[in-house]
């Protein structure tokens, strides 16, 4: 498969949160969103605006930074937030059962490079890096090659 990749400039906070909710309104379960870049670059504001917009009520979202999973019960699905930055071995990716809730939930995976030959081949990878002209914003790269995607990046364009 061909890898896809398109770029979009996220000016403000706000414009980040504006893309999590559209890309949060097509997920189902068994997709996963891997969100790369380094830290302070948004994958935690991203992943807390996806979840916040799927939730009946908005309460706090906290980071998995030390719990390193947090689970939410949405209306369509289970959403897995992980955050790997402090795993170091494939054997703890396994044993908090990420594996198998890349089947069954919609996974946002901080750090995905820890999951190595892990990585759901169906994953959209959205990476974000600081924008060096605007302060305030990101600059987000997302690729894929699963044409599952297709259809909302479409979307996203319009």
């Amino acid at each position: 498969m061909t890898a896809q990749t398109i770029q979009i400039d996220l000016p403000s906070p706000d414009a980040t949160a504006k893309l999590a909710n559209r890309i949060g309104m097509f997920l189902t379960p068994g997709d996963c969103l891997l969100l790369d870049g380094i830290i302070g670059a948004g994958k935690t504001h991203f992943a807390r605006s996806l979840i916040q917009s799927q939730m009946a009520i908005h309460e706090d979202v906290p980071s998995p930074t030390f719990t390193l999973v947090q689970t939410y019960d949405l209306p369509r699905s289970e959403l897995w937030h992980a955050d790997l930055y402090r795993l170091s071995s494939l054997d703890e990716i396994e044993e908090l059962g990420l594996v198998s809730a890349f089947e069954t939930a919609v996974c946002l995976i901080e750090w995905p490079d820890r999951l190595a030959e892990l990585t759901p081949a169906s994953a959209l990878r959205i990476s974000l890096a600081l924008d060096h002209v605007n302060h305030d914003g990101r600059i987000a790269t997302l690729r894929w090659t699963d044409p599952r995607w297709d259809p909302l990046m479409k979307q996203i364009l319009t």
